[in-house]
């Protein structure tokens, strides 16, 4: 269903429960949802609408109107914030889920994303302690880009990747916590050394 709507399986989940999980109130879905589902089930949006409660919340939107409403503002797609990744667990399957993040539809169909909550201080000052990252699941990345990698099969760590003909090198930022560490292309296939996504985002409250 999230696929034929063009939204994550949390917010499905959250749609079913009728319950953000960031806030813990009743979930608001916009009119573009709505119809959306009314489509997928072959009904008229009248017909599904009135099957709401009555104290359900809609979201309006706000820029064209179609028959007396606007369905052209896109809703965003909420990704799980995970406490921890670990090796042959997939993304999806994860049940220490500690809230949701939205990201834009646009950015959400160019592949798989989650977020992670940083734990540590090894790459202080560019990244804190309880931080929120945006991860895009990806199996390799560009030397200098920062991953969330997991290494002999441990919980992710996240680092900056500097790459070399003869293997990797991890790097925190804080190099009293965290020295560089180097892994040939040996280690990398027999600890293994296995990148799980790139760091595109990071959300902090202000």
């Amino acid at each position: 269903m999230g696929k034929l709507l063009d939204v994550s399986k949390a917010y499905i989940s959250m749609l079913e429960k009728n319950k953000n999980s960031r806030s813990g109130k009743p979930i608001a879905p916009s009119t573009a949802i709505f119809k959306s589902v009314a489509n997928l089930y072959n009904i008229s949006l009248d017909d599904l609408l009135k099957q709401l409660d009555d104290e359900q919340p809609i979201t309006l939107d706000v820029n064209v109107i179609d028959n007396g409403i606007n369905f052209s503002k896109r809703v965003g797609v909420q990704i799980p914030i995970l406490g921890s990744v670990i090796a042959g667990t997939p993304i999806s399957a994860i049940e220490d889920i500690l809230g949701y993040e939205e990201i834009t539809l646009e950015l959400a169909s160019t592949g798989t994303f989650f977020c992670l909550k940083v734990k540590g201080n090894s790459m202080e000052p560019r990244l804190f302690e309880d931080d929120i990252i945006v991860v895009k699941q990806q199996p390799d990345i560009e030397s200098g880009d920062v991953a969330v990698v997991l290494v002999n099969g441990d919980e992710a760590t996240v680092k900056q990747i500097k790459k070399a003909d003869n293997g990797i090198t991890l790097i925190g930022y804080n190099v009293a916590v965290y020295p560089p560490t180097f892994y040939s292309n040996e280690d990398i296939i027999n600890l293994p050394v296995t990148i799980i996504g790139k760091v595109i985002e990071l959300r902090r409250p202000f």
